[in-house]
């Protein structure tokens, strides 16, 4: 088995596929107006609208009702990143900090309230692990 996407749906596709976009450097690729992927080369980010619920199950999913997922992606510098990101972000959870794993993390909320982690790895056995 291969983990290769995490889906966030939401009320508006095209506003939070621009974010992801924005803050990633990733270019989206549109499937429907709504769907559409933001690929890297550990994952796939799928950005999927409330019309796309009922072809799994009516009601099984709610957008803006995330409490407890943070989506994560591996950056070279989150220094740098945050500063790139000042003034486009407009809920910061933290800045920068280094935690006791050993990555940098900086957490943020996207535009549907969903929780995002930036992080680099900064000693040497979180280096190891991610191959940096």
């Amino acid at each position: 088995m291969d983990f290769v996407s995490v889906r966030i749906i939401t009320d508006d596709v095209a506003r939070l596929v621009a974010f992801y976009e924005r803050a990633t450097g990733v270019r989206a690729v549109w499937a429907t107006e709504d769907f559409a992927e933001l690929t890297t080369a550990g994952a796939t980010l799928a950005i999927a609208g409330t019309r796309t619920v009922p072809l799994f199950a009516p009601g099984s999913a709610r957008p803006g009702d995330n409490h407890s997922v943070i989506t994560e992606f591996l950056v070279d510098d989150v220094d740098l990143v945050h500063r790139n990101l000042k003034g486009f972000v407009t809920d910061f959870v933290t800045e920068p900090t280094t935690m006791p794993w050993g990555n940098r993390a900086l957490l943020f909320r996207d535009p549907d309230g969903n929780l995002v982690n930036f992080f680099t790895p900064v000693t040497p056995e979180a280096r190891a692990k991610f191959g940096r």
